[in-house]
């Protein structure tokens, strides 16, 4: 065993945050009885979210995904109409087109933020072309301003799947009140957490009360129990509320750890050749949701055979998602910077309590594995 394997055990990639506070409000929600989806906590959640994102509304979900369906279906995506996003990301984003019968139209990226790009969305709309569903990837925010201004001037509607990106930013404004509306995740992984939830936030009043009409069942608000459509139990519960309240209420404390950790990251690994971590356009905050670091001119075999000497090292490691054409439910046109990046990219821990000793000590284990390269 080496010293990297004795010191300090396994580190993860992502570990929630919980404290004090996410105890006593989570308890405190078990104590008042309201544990489904109804609840104070609820009502707090939806409001003060909005506030963080600075819109209007905010309305609880069960999951990202669900949000992302949910959106959609509210906004009148029907089958057959082409929904335009990056080929690399998170498979939910395709799925929740599929699951309205839409097609989701796979393009390229932009190779420094990893966001998609905004002339490959232009080249890609077509007369069947009904919305864009940017994704702000690993915490960098997409170009908002450009794709708005596409959006505005072909008559899309855009959907942000923002569920890697809490507070990021395009020129001082937060993800999630670009487009008609945002998507969130507070996955056990993401920058803050419910457990399982979803947010989608929105300005506009009718598609904020269509979609939490829909979210609950359908149900008439003037007649209980009385549904004229089908609807979806797509509702958050009070617990997870109270959980997701006491996150959001440290949001800020989590992004300011998520930059101190990215900077130490960035001291530790300064100089070593053929390495590169996240990087931010001038006109973007980046909340850094996962440390990114890619290894120029390896392939997908040589990224393996590295992320599992990191694992013997005690070191977690994930690998940039798979560009979505590569699944068979997806086929879609070739996309080169998808191609080219994906293969070299690897997300390092990047969990809040991190001590800068441990960020060392992964710098440590990369640069020993980087040995494999010599």
């Amino acid at each position: 065993m080496t010293q990297l394997q004795q010191n300090n055990g396994f580190l993860p990639v992502s570990r929630p945050t919980i404290t004090k506070k996410e105890i006593e409000y989570v308890t405190a929600a078990i104590a008042s009885g309201w544990v489904s989806s109804l609840g104070e906590y609820i009502t707090a959640f939806e409001e003060k979210f909005a506030e963080f994102c600075g819109t209007k509304y905010a309305l609880t979900c069960s999951n990202g995904t669900t949000s992302l369906h949910l959106a959609l279906v509210t906004m009148g995506v029907e089958a057959g109409d082409e929904i335009i996003m990056p080929d690399l990301t998170f498979i939910a984003t395709a799925n929740a087109a599929k699951y309205v019968g839409a097609v989701p139209v796979l393009v390229d990226i932009d190779p420094e933020t990893l966001c998609i790009d905004p002339t490959a969305i232009e080249a890609a709309i077509t007369a069947k072309t009904k919305a864009i569903i940017p994704v702000h990837l690993y915490g960098h925010p997409a170009n908002m301003p450009a794709i708005m201004a596409i959006a505005e001037k072909h008559n899309l509607l855009v959907i942000e799947d923002a569920a890697e990106a809490h507070g990021a930013e395009v020129n001082g404004k937060k993800v999630g009140a670009w487009g008609h509306c945002g998507s969130f995740s507070f996955y056990g992984n993401k920058v803050i957490t419910s457990g399982e939830g979803g947010m989608i936030t929105t300005d506009d009043e009718a598609l904020y009360t269509r979609a939490k009409y829909l979210r609950d069942h359908a149900m008439s608000p003037t007649k209980r129990y009385w549904h004229t459509e089908v609807g979806y139990n797509y509702r958050m519960t009070n617990l997870q509320a109270a959980l997701g309240l006491a996150q959001l209420e440290r949001i800020q404390e989590i992004l300011d750890k998520k930059q101190e950790a990215f900077a130490w990251y960035q001291a530790a690994l300064e100089g070593v050749p053929g390495i590169s971590l996240n990087r931010t356009a001038p006109w973007a905050k980046n909340v850094y949701w996962m440390v990114t670091m890619e290894i120029a001119g390896i392939n997908e075999t040589q990224r393996d055979e590295f992320m599992k000497r990191l694992r013997e090292l005690d070191i977690d490691s994930r690998p940039y998602f798979y560009p979505l054409s590569e699944m068979a439910d997806y086929p879609g046109t070739h996309t080169p910077v998808t191609y080219q990046v994906y293969p070299t990219g690897i997300n390092l821990p990047s969990y809040f309590d991190m001590e800068r000793r441990d960020v060392e000590r992964v710098c440590a284990a990369v640069r020993k594995c980087m040995e494999m390269f010599q």
